[in-house]
Formats: structure tokens, sequence, C-alpha cells
């Protein structure tokens, strides 16, 4: 059997802390808290669990705080957790018997994690695989039988494990201030977090914070080194910027270019808002179905599923308002109820790729 370490970085938790311990805390060997600069009762809580509590000046850096948490660990392995996660009825049984039976020579576990709630701002995915358990020491190992060669890539495996992710609120404002932070201080940001920013900005940001954001965007798709993908980000974007900020020139500058070489759901669900800002009902129907049936998304997939379908049932019913030909109305309200269902209906699609 195993041995790990649960290492946590927190700030202010005490409405989940106890919570996330509670379902973990007889499954691990060792439970390291580090703190942040709590304000409330989070480190009086985690005292009840364990004595390996620390302080970490917060300086913006998730990163440094995950790794001076990883460098007290003492057990084999370390599981790191957040404080509004927990591991519920049969995941705890698969958890244990994982640590039970874990062939030494893995080391990265990946488990599903699955939100229950609305306070997920990049949330495409029903579940999906992430990273939680980590070897803590590892080994080098030679492979090949000839131009031997030490093995580079580690040895993962995706459990069957899921984590159930129970947010109390969004996070996306101090997302934000991160992303921004990391732009000011490097003058780009990694392909990783350009794609997290543009989607949590789709997802909940007003037009302030896209104001914000613009610097960066706006960089992205004049840089010449620009990677395809983050161009496309980068326009859907710029044209939801110009959109809400009635820029229409700008809006079809951006909105075209990415209609005109490789169309997203993001784009055409962006040309029904504007038609339907227009009350021009018919135009709009035609750029959300294409959002739903013709493309895929790119960074929300809510544009390819529920908030299109239920756009297209507004549409409908706009247009059946409109209508004085009775039978024209009703065909007008039975699409709106189809699309109306279908919206009701729509869940979000399971990752079953791992990250």
């Amino acid at each position: 059997m195993i041995t790990i370490s649960l290492c946590m970085i927190v700030k202010n938790e005490e409405a989940v802390l106890a919570r996330c311990l509670d379902s973990i805390a007889d499954l691990v060997d060792e439970i390291i808290i580090v703190d942040t600069g709590s304000t409330d009762a989070t480190k009086e809580i985690a005292a009840e669990y364990t004595s390996l509590i620390y302080d970490f000046p917060w300086n913006f850096d998730f990163s440094e705080a995950r790794n001076f948490s990883f460098s007290k660990a003492s057990m084999e392995y370390i599981y790191a957790a957040d404080a509004d996660e927990v591991l519920e009825g049969i995941n705890r049984e698969r958890f244990l018997f994982l640590k039970q039976t874990l062939l030494t020579e893995i080391e990265i576990v990946q488990m599903k994690y699955v939100t229950k709630n609305q306070f997920n701002t990049v949330l495409n995915f029903r579940d999906e695989y992430r990273p939680k358990l980590f070897r803590r020491l590892r080994s080098f190992t030679w492979i090949d039988p000839i131009h031997e060669t030490v093995r580079l890539d580690p040895v993962v495996f995706d459990s069957d494990i899921e984590i159930t992710h129970l947010p109390q609120s969004l996070h996306s404002k101090r997302d934000f201030q991160g992303f921004q932070r990391a732009w000011n201080k490097d003058g780009r940001l990694s392909t990783k977090l350009h794609r997290m920013y543009a989607k949590e900005l789709l997802m909940t940001g007003d037009i302030s914070d896209f104001s914000d954001a613009l610097p960066v965007f706006l960089h992205t798709v004049t840089d010449p080194a620009t990677d395809a993908d983050s161009m496309r980000e980068g326009v859907c974007i710029l044209a939801h910027f110009y959109r809400i900020s009635e820029n229409t020139s700008e809006f079809f500058k951006y909105a075209l270019k990415e209609i005109a070489v490789n169309p997203c759901s993001e784009i055409c669900y962006e040309l029904g808002e504007f038609y339907l800002t227009a009350s021009d009902y018919n135009e709009a129907v035609i750029w959300y179905y294409n959002a739903v049936y013709e493309t895929s998304p790119i960074l929300n997939v809510h544009f390819h599923g529920d908030t299109a379908l239920l756009r297209l049932a507004e549409c409908y019913e706009a247009l059946s308002a409109k209508e004085e030909e009775r039978q024209m109305q009703k065909e007008y309200l039975n699409k709106a109820n189809e699309y109306r269902t279908l919206s009701a209906q729509w869940e979000l699609p399971s990752d079953d790729m791992p990250t």
C-alpha cells in the first residue's frame, strides 16, 4: 500500500474546509495545509485535522504556493486538493482501492473532476480528467535497447475516481487579475493561459473585463508568431467585445475573419446576438442555427448547445408575435417549443480524453 500526503493551499475557506477534510482525511497518511493569508477561522478548522499548518505570503502565484506545499510532504505520493472539493460515496472506496493497489512505477494519477453547480467559469464538460495524485520523488529510467535514453514522459494512470467540485461562488474576478499580472510581467501568456483567459471572459466577463483584456487579445491577432488556435480565440474575444461595445465596423471586421476561414460556434452565436438586438429575427435564426448544427465550439460549448437553442426559441416566439397569419403563428410557436425543449434537455458532454 502506498502512503499519501494531502497538500492544500487555502485562504478564507471556513465555509467548506471541514466538508473537504471530512471526506478525505481518513484515506491519507499526512495532511499539510498552507495558508496564504486567511482572516477567518480557516486555520482553526485546519488545526482540528493536522498540526502541519504553514503560512505562505500570497504573491499572486498559485504555482509557488503549490510548490511550497509539496515541499513539506514526506509520503510517497501527494494528493493535491482544493477546499471546495469533496470525495463522495463510491469514490472514497475507489480511492482506498487505488491506494492499496497502485503500482509504484505510476507517477501521476488522473481523476475525473465533476462540477455540479453553476460556479465554474470554464466548464465545457460535465466531467474531465485532471492530474490529482503525484509521486513525490521521481526516479530516472533508461529505455530503448539501443540508442538508450532516459524516459522523460511521466507514467500516467487514468483512474475511475470522481471528485465532486462544489464551489461557493465564482472566482473569475480573481482569475482576471491573475491573467493581467501574468501579461504585465512577461508581455505574453502561455498557450494554456491564453485559452483559459478567453474561456473565462466569454463565460463570465462583463464589458469592463473585456476592456481590460483588450491589449492582450489585440496583441494576439497582430503578432505574426501567434499560433492558429490562439488566433481564433483572440478573434472571438475581440468580436464579442466590439459587439457589446456597439462598434459595428470592428465587430464585423473580426467576425468575418473567422467566418471566411474556419467558422466556429462562438462567432455564429455573436452574429445571432447582433441580429437579435436589431430585431432581425429571421437573420438571427440563421446564425443561431449555424452555431448549434453547422459549426463546433472552441471556447464555450454552451454557444453550441443550450444557450443558442434557447435563443432560437426566443426568435421564433418573437416571429410568432409579429405574424398575423394564424397558421404561421402556430408554426413559429411549435418551433419555439421544440428549441426550448431541446435547450432544457441539453447536457454538457463528457470529456473522455485525458488532459
